[in-house]
């Protein structure tokens, strides 16, 4: 794990990535990409988050839409946005992915995150790493930023003071980054939020246990640490 340097402030990473600015293959701005993308409902980017066990009309609410060529494959798209609400990059994750290639792709530069519902100004502050981390807290009722392990511009200023629940992936990788969270954000009490046992992240708990379990395993784990 190594970590990155954006705006004066480090924020650990599982790898190091190099997005492209402009969409390969065509040459389009994430802005481009993201006024192009189609609306979510009635298409195979439809039957995707609902596998996953998101209903469409979270999905939407969030702002994801389809794409059926980005950068050759079909894939659900989100924009990432810096704290002045600013569109940094576009994030997609691929509808289908062989074991050759990658599941999700990024587009732009960097600083920006993706908040769901009230994000930055939720009471608690909950950080997740994936788009659909913050999707299936989002069919539970709770707010999230993910950052989508990429350095958010401005986190340290965002979080002074506050609580901040680090709600990342289950395992090591998951403990690692929230040990590295606290290191870089010592003016913030991070806590640690896990999936429930036996679920590697959020939306494997919610396909596994279902909206109401993960629910009550949120406000059991947030009511413990407060």
């Amino acid at each position: 794990m190594k970590p990155s340097r954006q705006s004066g402030f480090r924020f650990i990473v599982m790898h190091r990535f190099s997005d492209p600015h402009f969409l390969p293959g065509s040459g389009l701005a994430p802005e481009e990409v993201y006024v192009r993308a189609l609306p979510l409902m009635g298409t195979p980017g439809q039957a995707y988050v609902e596998r996953r066990c998101v209903p469409v009309e979270i999905a939407e609410a969030a702002g994801a839409r389809f794409d059926p060529d980005f950068a050759g494959r079909p894939a659900v798209l989100v924009a990432m946005r810096d704290h002045g609400d600013n569109l940094t990059a576009v994030h997609g994750r691929y509808l289908h992915a062989t074991r050759y290639q990658n599941k999700m792709l990024t587009v732009g530069t960097g600083g920006g995150a993706v908040a769901l519902l009230d994000g930055w100004r939720s009471e608690p502050l909950i950080l997740v790493e994936g788009l659909f981390d913050a999707l299936s807290l989002a069919v539970c009722g709770w707010a999230s930023v993910a950052t989508i392990g990429r350095p958010a511009s401005g986190l340290a200023e965002v979080t002074f003071d506050k609580v901040v629940w680090a709600a990342f992936d289950a395992g090591r990788s998951g403990e690692a980054n929230v040990t590295t969270l606290r290191d870089q954000l010592p003016h913030a009490l991070v806590r640690r939020l896990p999936p429930p046992p036996r679920c590697k992240d959020w939306n494997t708990a919610l396909v596994k246990r279902g909206p109401a379990v993960v629910t009550k395993w949120l406000q059991a784990q947030v009511r413990a640490g407060e």
